[in-house]
């Protein structure tokens, strides 16, 4: 692949992004933008050339000490302790008015530095993050208690409260960088708690340019944190930081246990949004056309890099030809190319290192025995593309279908006309993950049925990655530990005090 040359400039971007991407890059720490303690920068590519964009500064543990320490004396005394529910609502609303006024800018960058689509990241990443934001604004008045009737009589009076958490270290992926760091900072900023938030070394722009806007929106000094950096050298001493008392993480089941281990020094409290291996199982007498472009959509969305991605295709026997020709048939026809190109629908995989680890997959798919159905192989010269693949003829203990693959590659399977829901179910969580599945029938019993037995935090029901700020994400088994969005993502940065008095 390419190497790194001098950061060269898309001439398709727009004057703001444009504009940023030729500035200097600095972290954000105590409400100030900073350069790296040591003065070490490191390179960030384009995945669609392999060539450098920028320089921004490599973060190590002094950086993420000088940034924990802001965090904490933001959240023990200042102007964020002391600010109303009502307050703090209001400067999420700001931030999304100003992400949203920016859409173009950010969408362009985030095409740029992660590869995805231009047109994709307009209409889903930065949209869902603006709504994200607006969303949880409106928690920051409502997160509340309850008073508790006692069995000990009416001598007491009884009732919980919900406090801040704390200084929270949030470390975020590459696939949805600006979407993953909404879905951090919106409920941890919501009640009151103090954030370091650790970018995706490969693709840390988007993450930068939110920083201003916050500094904008006029969150005080030392609220949000923003640190560029590599995993060993910056995210392994803020998740071991004796100062941090939650850790919330979205990226790799390998690396969460790691975040877990290094967590147990306080017993700072974890949460985890880990990966999938997330099956797509349609019926026979499922709408043919809609379940195989959802199924096609399911796995080649992003480039596949997507932890719930339907990345196991299950098929009803007498329908499975049609389906994997079906899907094949959409893989062919996708136009792959740069992410800043409009007429785009699937870039390249995100690094060298991911193009590496997919093609490493493809091969151990060949060596196994898959048949391969629709691509299996590099895209164009250069940059990171790997075109869309269908593989069949595999089955359970193959590495293509037990372990998560996170790029454009599906692998299909047959289930018998005799086999019941149970067994079907018993095939679906044949996983470590359980993190999504979709179920395409229009049988309404099944599908209710279906959602009951499948081991997984969401079930779509003929759809596929539908995402929506009030609903709850996350997942069973090594998918991770508690949820994304909705409500239920307030437990992960509350605490619950019960208080008694007696009368």
């Amino acid at each position: 692949m390419a190497t790194a040359t001098s950061p060269i400039v898309d001439s398709r971007l727009g004057a703001a992004a444009s504009a940023f991407v030729t500035s200097k890059h600095q972290m954000y720490i105590d409400g100030k933008f900073t350069s790296a303690s040591a003065g070490k920068t490191f390179p960030v590519y384009n995945p669609a050339t392999g060539e450098e964009i920028c320089q921004v500064p490599e973060g190590d543990h002094v950086d993420v000490d000088r940034a924990v320490r802001a965090a904490r004396r933001a959240f023990d005394g200042g102007a964020w302790p002391a600010m109303s529910p009502s307050k703090r609502g209001q400067l999420l609303y700001r931030l999304a008015d100003l992400l949203e006024q920016h859409t173009d800018e950010f969408a362009e960058l985030e095409s740029l530095d992660n590869g995805k689509p231009v047109s994709i990241a307009r209409v889903a990443d930065v949209p869902l993050a603006v709504d994200l934001f607006r969303y949880m604004s409106g928690w920051a008045t409502k997160t509340m208690g309850s008073t508790i009737p006692l069995s000990a009589g009416n001598d007491f009076l009884s009732y919980t409260v919900r406090e801040p958490i704390g200084v929270v270290a949030q470390i975020i992926p590459w696939n949805f960088p600006l979407l993953m760091a909404a879905w951090k900072l919106g409920p941890a900023l919501a009640v009151g708690c103090t954030v370091v938030l650790k970018l995706a070394e490969q693709t840390p722009l988007t993450g930068l340019r939110l920083a201003q806007l916050i500094e904008e929106a006029g969150f005080p000094a030392g609220v949000v944190n923003v640190l560029t950096g590599f995993g060993e050298a910056c995210g392994a001493p803020l998740a071991a930081h004796d100062l941090v008392d939650k850790v919330a993480f979205t990226g790799s089941t390998e690396v969460g246990k790691l975040i877990a281990k290094a967590a147990t020094g306080n017993l700072k409290k974890v949460t985890l949004e880990l990966g999938g291996k997330s099956p797509a199982i349609i019926f026979p007498d499922a709408d043919m056309d809609a379940a195989i472009a959802g199924a096609a959509s399911a796995i080649f969305f992003n480039q596949g890099q997507c932890c719930c991605a339907g990345s196991r295709l299950f098929a009803h026997e007498s329908v499975f030809d049609q389906v994997v020709s079906g899907v094949s048939d959409i893989a062919g026809k996708i136009k792959m190319g740069e992410g800043l190109d409009p007429s785009t629908e699937l870039g390249p995989l995100v690094s060298d290192e991911q193009f590496a680890r997919v093609n490493g997959f493809l091969k151990s798919g060949r060596e196994q025995g898959a048949k391969f159905v629709a691509g299996g192989k590099e895209h164009g010269g250069r940059g990171y593309f790997v075109a869309p693949t269908v593989m069949s003829g595999v089955k359970p203990g193959m590495k293509v279908v037990d372990e998560e693959i996170f790029g454009p590659v599906v692998v299909a399977q047959s289930f018998a006309s005799d086999a019941d829901l149970d067994r079907l179910a018993a095939q679906a969580n044949d996983s470590i993950y359980g993190l999504a599945a979709s179920v395409w029938t229009r049988d309404i019993s099944a599908a209710h049925k279906m959602a009951r037995r499948i081991k997984a935090g969401t079930v779509w029901v003929n759809c596929h990655n539908v995402f929506d700020a009030a609903l709850p994400f996350g997942g069973y088994k090594q998918s991770g530990w508690g949820r994304e969005m909705g409500a239920e993502v307030l437990n992960n940065y509350t605490e619950v005090k019960a208080v008694t008095v007696k009368l």
